[in-house]
Parts: C-alpha cells; sequence; structure tokens
C-alpha cells in the first residue's frame, strides 16, 4: 500500500512523468527544504522528509492536519496559499518570520506557493529556512571585520607600541626617585602599559597575511590533543563527551592555528559553564556534512566545506543580542576579556576558507566550525 494515497500520487507524476510514484517520492524526500502539498480545503496530502524534520512531526501526523493547525489562521504563509490559488500562479516572499503553535520558536524561510493547473485547488508549498545563508552572510561580514583589525592592528603597532615603551621608561627612571608612597602608582603605569603592549601583541597576529603552511590534518588528533590540555588545567571539572565520524577525511590545515582555535573555544565553553558547576559537559563532535559550498566570488568560486567540527557545552547560553555580533572584534561578555578571541577564531578558520558560527540557547550552545577536506595534489 502506497504511503502517498491518492490526491498525491497525479502530482507526484506531473513532477515526474517519467517516474513512477515511488521514485517521485525518492526525488522529493531528497530534497533538502521542507515540501507541504494541501489539499483544496487546506489539508496536508503530502509531507516530504525535511517538513518532518522541520515541525518535528511525523509524516502520517502531519498528514491528519489542516494548514491552519501548524499555522496561525493569520500567519502569513495562510495568505500566500490564498494568493496563489487566487491568481492560479506561483507566488514568493523572503525572509518571512513564522511561528507554528507545534514550535513556538520563530524561524526565518523564504516561502514559495505553487499551484497545480490539473489538479484543482492543489498548491505545492515549499520553504527554505534562512539559517545557512545567513550563516554565510554573516561570515563574510566576519571576515571583513577581520580584515579591518588588521589595518588598526597594523596601525596601533606603529602609533602605540614605540610610545608605550617611552612611557614605562619613564616611569622606571621616576620610580628610581621616587618616595615610597609613590612607587605604587609608579609600578601601576608599568603594569598597565605592558598590559596594552600585550593586546596590541595579540591584534598584531591580525595583521600577518603571510600564507600559512598547510597540510594533511588529522582533526581527531587535534581534539583528543585540545581535551588533555584542558583537562590538566581549566576543564579539570568538566566532563567530556565525543561524538566522532572515524571516517572522516584529512582536513587541510595548519595543524598548530586549529589547534588555538580548537583550545580557544573549549576554554570559552569551560569558561561559560563556570568553576562552581558540578554537572559541567563539554561535547565535541565531528561530521561529514556534503552539499554545504561557500561563494568566494563568483559562480565558479564555490567551495565546498563537508567537514563540520563542533564544540558543544550545556552552560547558560550567549545573551541573544550578542549572537549576531559574537565573531566581531572587542565584543565579550566576560569582564576581563578582550573581545580578540573568537574574532581571532573566525579570522584563522577564514583564512583556511571555512566558516565558524554559534548557536546558542540555554544549557545547549554550539560553535560548529565547517572546513573543506584535504584532496590528493592539494
Amino acid at each position: 500500500m502506497s504511503v502517498l494515497g491518492d490526491p498525491i500520487e497525479p502530482m507526484l507524476m506531473h513532477l515526474a512523468p517519467m517516474l513512477p510514484p515511488e521514485g517521485a517520492q525518492a526525488i522529493l524526500n531528497a530534497i533538502p527544504m521542507p515540501i507541504l502539498c494541501l489539499s483544496p480545503d487546506n489539508g496536508i496530502s503530502y509531507a516530504n522528509l525535511a517538513a518532518e524534520s522541520f515541525f518535528e512531526l511525523s509524516i502520517p501526523f502531519l498528514r491528519r492536519q489542516k494548514l491552519t493547525e501548524l499555522f496561525p489562521f493569520d500567519s502569513p504563509v495562510v495568505g500566500l496559499v490564498t494568493e496563489a490559488r487566487r491568481r492560479n500562479a506561483s507566488v514568493s516572499e523572503r525572509r518571512l518570520p513564522i511561528t507554528s503553535p507545534v514550535s513556538p520558536d520563530e524561524k526565518v524561510v523564504d516561502l514559495f506557493a505553487l499551484p497545480f493547473n490539473d489538479m484543482d485547488g492543489y498548491v505545492l508549498i515549499m520553504m527554505q529556512e534562512r539559517t545557512i545563508a545567513d550563516k554565510m552572510d554573516r561570515q563574510l561580514t566576519h571576515r571583513g571585520a577581520a580584515r579591518s583589525v588588521s589595518g588598526l592592528a597594523a596601525m596601533l603597532a606603529h602609533e602605540i607600541k614605540n610610545p608605550l615603551s617611552g612611557i614605562r621608561g619613564a616611569a622606571q627612571l621616576l620610580e628610581m626617585s621616587a618616595q615610597e608612597g609613590d612607587r605604587a602608582l609608579t609600578q601601576l603605569i608599568c603594569e598597565e602599559t605592558d598590559r596594552i603592549v600585550k593586546l596590541v601583541d595579540r591584534m598584531e597576529f591580525f595583521g600577518d597575511s603571510r600564507p600559512i603552511s598547510r597540510e594533511p590534518v588529522n582533526i581527531h588528533s587535534v581534539l583528543d590533543h585540545v581535551k588533555r590540555l584542558a583537562r590538566s588545567g581549566f576543564a579539570q571539572h568538566i566532563r567530556f563527551v565525543e561524538t566522532y565520524d572515524p571516517s572522516l577525511p584529512p582536513v587541510l590545515a595548519n595543524r598548530d592555528q586549529l589547534i588555538q582555535v580548537f583550545l580557544n573555544l573549549v576554554k570559552n565553553a569551560a569558561e561559560a559553564i563556570g568553576k562552581d558547576a558540578i554537572d559541567g559537559e563539554i561535547e565535541l563532535s565531528t561530521a561529514f556534512r556534503p552539499g554545504v559550498k561557500l561563494s568566494v566570488g563568483s559562480a565558479s568560486g564555490r567551495v565546498g566545506l563537508p567537514l563540520e567540527f563542533c564544540v558543544r557545552d550545556n552552560g547558560p547560553g550567549v545573551p541573544a543580542d550578542l549572537q549576531p555580533h559574537l565573531f566581531d572584534p572587542f565584543v565579550t561578555t566576560k569582564a576581563q576579556g578582550s573581545g580578540l578571541g573568537l574574532a581571532l577564531v573566525a579570522k584563522i578558520i577564514g583564512d583556511h576558507g571555512g566558516i565558524v558560527e554559534c548557536e546558542s540557547a540555554n544549557r545547549r550552545t554550539t560553535f560548529r566550525v565547517m572546513m573543506p577536506m584535504f584532496k590528493p595534489g592539494q
């Protein structure tokens, strides 16, 4: 017995006339975007696997629902379907914020509604969640911010470090002849100039545009090394969970810089969890995710990013107002933080041709790094 049912089979044959219904169904299930077919009374005649994941409801359950049970009656989704029927033509809406009674979290989608001329009243709707596209846009913004810091770093190195050495030298001379009560002030001047020099030294890294040496790197050896460093120091009280894909191919990267990236991310996770947490947990995961590509300036310059490496913690999460700017320089939630750590992570991963993003909620914050894999001959 077909799971599609009679109403949907003509629609599938319309989409793929050279295929049997089961073949057309396989095609729709392979599409990573949620697809629903609506009957004339807005009942759901068909839902693909992506729709099942999107709504977090099983396909049999979805097929017992009406559109207004998935979306409020005043939802723009309902209005778009009505408009597609009225015009008897496809309509679309970009960056449409939607909520659903079954999934109250707001999502932003590009939505397309397509009526079938030979099936009166039937409408196909397809949604593309904006998450991945917006991540790509934000990543390009992060790279632009990193380039801005590069120019600022070069200026700071020239305009600030030299005068600071003079200020420190003068403070040391004053300390030699100062009274006991005044020496604390000269020592304070020396300490603060040293702190500023260290900050400028960190920023100088952004101005380093020399090509990096890269080789095939086993990401699991990098993560194991980072885990050992963390366990011996700042993450002694935290439990580590590993979810690795053992068949993952190597990544073309600089091993030392990858260690720096993931040590920074793990340290941030440990600090977010806090020293007093009794159930602190950091999960390190790797996976192969084909299909994600980053455009580097032209259609012919799209680079595949199938390697996904995640650092996930069960801390309190990142404030919502900071999330869009988390990888910008000088943005931090720490009282004594410089706000350069994650900007440095974004620069290193960007220099490797990858992207890094953060998804955060209470007790589940994920930093996701996506990179190209090594190909023989590179």
